[in-house]
């Protein structure tokens, strides 16, 4: 059984949040090969992804979870909830640098030094997949567990689905 980031599983231990792992070929990290190989949905898959403020000294972030089937709206429902005017998509590097974690496997979970904005629409979800803080392992766990976080807020319209 792969091992989830220290980081990850201290958080899940700390805020005693209910989860299985599920064991990934690092190769196939990326959510859409994710999805093809181990039989899941997008609309199950919960993606974490760094926004960083633009313009603002010293820079904000906030680390946003969207179901995989939906974009992110940044430029409006963020900015609004991170009360910024500008913010933009993290780089890979901010990214690694903020979370600790590898790019294919960030997860909100062990990301406490920001504020987690969660999409409505997860939260609707009976289950969710969401990274293990590396490319080898990910989370399975009903959303509502997610409200057990500190600095977690759900905000509706965070993210749009997607057009097909």
């Amino acid at each position: 059984m792969s091992k989830l980031h220290d980081k990850v599983q201290k958080t899940l231990n700390q805020y005693d949040l209910d989860y299985k792992v599920i064991d990934c070929d690092p190769d196939l990290a990326d959510t859409a090969a994710f999805c093809e190989k181990y039989n899941f949905k997008p609309e199950q898959c919960a993606n974490t992804i760094l926004v960083v403020s633009k313009k603002v000294e010293p820079a904000q972030y906030a680390v946003c979870v969207v179901l995989a089937n939906a974009r992110l709206d940044v430029n409006k429902a963020v900015c609004k909830a991170m009360g910024v005017k500008r913010a933009s998509f993290a780089s890979a590097d901010q990214t690694v640098a903020q979370t600790d974690m590898m790019i294919g496997g960030v997860v909100a979970i062990g990301v406490l030094t920001h504020p987690i904005l969660v999409d409505a629409a997860v939260m609707q979800q009976t289950e969710i997949v969401m990274g293990g803080g590396n490319r080898s392992s990910k989370l399975l766990l009903n959303p509502q567990e997610l409200l057990k976080l500190p600095n977690l807020k759900v905000v509706e319209g965070l993210a749009k689905l997607k057009d097909n």
